[in-house]
């Protein structure tokens, strides 16, 4: 949505400048459509993400100097805010339908190393 109140759509992207937020709803059925081999960070707002139908384990990078992530299984019907500025991930538990709701503007991707 741009901030005048205009609602867009649009394919699902990771990365964008667009103004506003983004709802986008997408079935997934691996971890590669999740990009789980990758960290995201959204510096403009807080995410919300939710699993509508399956099951998906969000990582929260570590703030500090802890050696693992921390863990938040989200089975269907639940939802978790991934605080603005936090790196995250997703993994499946199997094919799922999510639902992320969002500013995109400034998304960062980074590959993960561990």
């Amino acid at each position: 949505m741009l901030t005048d109140g205009r609602l867009l759509t649009e394919e699902r992207r990771m990365q964008g400048d667009l103004d506003g937020w983004t709802i986008a709803t997408f079935h997934v059925e691996t971890d590669a459509d999740v990009h789980a081999d990758m960290w995201e960070m959204h510096p403009a707002g807080d995410e919300l993400v939710s699993v509508l139908t399956g099951a998906a384990r969000l990582y929260l990078r570590p703030e500090n100097d802890r050696a693992t992530a921390d863990l938040v299984r989200l089975t269907a019907g639940h939802a978790c805010v991934v605080p603005r500025g936090r790196w995250h991930r997703l993994e499946l538990e199997e094919p799922s339908d999510l639902m992320s709701i969002g500013p995109r503007r400034g998304t960062r991707l980074a590959r993960r190393t561990d």
